[in-house]
């Protein structure tokens, strides 16, 4: 077996210019940076005979707007021998990244927005550069892997004891049942949340020829969605992650976030806020109070600053730990395998009644835009309705193609590097799926990546989300049925245990 190759490079792909920011069910436009944007790419090589493979990831809430498709072919324009097919491209989740699907030139109030096609086409360049450079740059290094420990997410869907949909107004954005996205704890209905969390956290380092480390893939199952609300770009905790690997372990050591299995999963606190403020205040020296957190206030930047130091302390304690014993295992060869499947999975069907619940959502709305206000109000409340609409539009639209195509294709790279496994999604994947990949895996750890595919951000939900409803769990949020989540399942553990039998008894 050759020597494994090992090639790493990023770019930096925030702007200065107002694009739209995603990730809410309103528009916000860019006011500068508030801290670094990045693609980066790691090209694994196994050597004749064996795959190779470069993961890239990026700092953008979901890849839309064909951008996989338009990466792969600018990498293939610059460098044909590289195996496009063998490329992985997933979304950290940001919800304080430019959008790169089509946007207007205005906003519903007239203010200028850089067109996302343009900001595409300027992501597009980076990330196609970013693989190249990784696959180009590639020389003779090892790895090493292990997991460890930091808390990072918690649940995010809160379940009552009684049916929250019979307590009032029905909510356009999903119905609710018994469960609710970012439900109040602080009710006397308040049950249990819907699961845990996991607080697994999964690396691998890289090394070079004489044993430095390069870089290192730091997995864990939360999105980066701390500061959600905030109008600068920004990459959340990654930034702060970033800064700490400098810090700890060198300023050119490589940093590849990837983003694992977290649909019903995200980094807040609810039910111990004021705890977690007091900490804050006392830890950080940035006092906040929680009733005047506000979109724009000072309350709640000092509230998402904190937390994200905090988020970050815990993940580096973690790469520290993990390191301190990985790196007395270090891999110069290993077998390096690699699929790239399009699966079918069953759809979500939208029922008769949900369909005519989607056209009276659509008529209800209409009533609610205001004809006067600021330009903030106006532009907020109309592209709330237009988000509304679109996702009742889209539904009604489902409805029709269920009719004729029950399933939906999903193209999933499944992997192994010696004993490290990783398998990727297009959704924002319940935790429970990840679990059933991970216990029946025959490999010692098994990487999940979600939002690791065009056209994603979908959450798929597991029979207990379904039935208990809310938002990541309704007929808008869920283009595949749990049973395709299953399906998802069954389909990479076949692809992983057939990769273990190739290996020599």
């Amino acid at each position: 077996m050759e020597p494994i190759k090992i090639g790493w490079a990023k770019r930096e792909i925030s702007t200065d210019k107002p694009v739209s920011i995603p990730g809410q069910m309103y528009m916000r436009i860019s006011e500068g940076i508030h801290d670094p944007l990045y693609v980066t790419a790691l090209c694994v090589d196994g050597g004749e005979g064996q795959d190779a493979v470069i993961f890239c990831t990026c700092d953008v809430v979901v890849l839309r707007g064909n951008v996989i498709a338009i990466t792969l072919d600018k990498v293939h324009a610059k460098n044909p021998e590289i195996p496009t097919d063998n490329i992985i491209m997933g979304a950290t989740h940001s919800h304080s990244a430019g959008c790169i699907a089509d946007t207007p030139a205005k906003s519903p109030d007239g203010a200028e927005i850089y067109p996302g096609a343009k900001y595409r086409e300027f992501f597009t360049d980076m990330a196609a550069e970013a693989i190249c450079e990784a696959w180009e740059t590639r020389k003779k290094g090892g790895f090493a892997f292990g997991y460890g420990y930091a808390v990072v997410a918690h649940s995010r869907r809160v379940v009552y004891l009684d049916d929250v949909s019979l307590r009032g107004e029905a909510n356009p954005v999903a119905p609710n049942g018994h469960g609710v996205m970012y439900g109040n704890t602080n009710d006397d209905k308040f049950s249990h949340y819907e699961a845990g969390a996991d607080h697994y956290l999964n690396a691998l380092y890289t090394f070079d020829e004489n044993k430095k480390l390069t870089g290192m893939i730091i997995n864990v199952p939360c999105p980066s969605q701390i500061s959600e609300h905030f109008t600068k770009l920004s990459a959340d905790y990654w930034n702060e992650v970033r800064e700490g690997v400098k810090k700890e372990f060198g300023e050119d050591v490589f940093v590849l976030p990837q983003c694992a299995c977290a649909g019903d999963l995200s980094p807040r606190t609810l039910h111990y806020k004021q705890a977690q403020a007091r900490r804050m205040a006392l830890k950080y020296n940035l006092p906040y109070d929680l009733k005047k957190a506000k979109q724009g206030t000072q309350d709640l930047y000092n509230k998402c600053m904190s937390e994200r130091y905090d988020i970050a302390e815990r993940i580096l304690c973690a790469l520290k730990e993990i390191y301190s014993w990985a790196k007395k295992e270090i891999y110069t060869e290993a077998p390096v395998q690699h699929v790239n499947e399009v699966i079918a999975l069953e759809r979500r069907f939208i029922t008769d009644e949900e369909k005519e619940w989607c056209e009276a959502n659509i008529k209800a709305m209409e009533d609610k835009i205001p004809e006067n206000g600021t330009p903030e109000e106006i532009r907020v409340a109309k592209s709330r309705y237009n988000s509304i609409k679109s996702r009742n539009t889209r539904a009604i639209g489902r409805w029709e193609l269920q009719k004729t195509d029950p399933t939906l294709p999903m193209k999933m790279h499944v992997l192994r590097i010696g004993d490290v496994a990783f398998a990727t999604n297009r959704f924002e994947l319940y935790m429970d799926f990840m679990h059933r990949i991970q216990a029946r895996s025959p490999f010692l750890q098994t990487f999940l990546i979600q939002l690791a595919g065009d056209e994603g951000g979908n959450y798929l939900a597991t029979e207990r989300g379904k039935a208990n409803k809310g938002y990541s769990a309704s007929l808008f949020c869920n283009v595949v049925s749990p049973t395709g989540g299953q399906q998802i399942v069954d389909e990479t553990v076949r692809v992983l245990k057939k990769f273990k039998e190739s290996d020599p008894q």
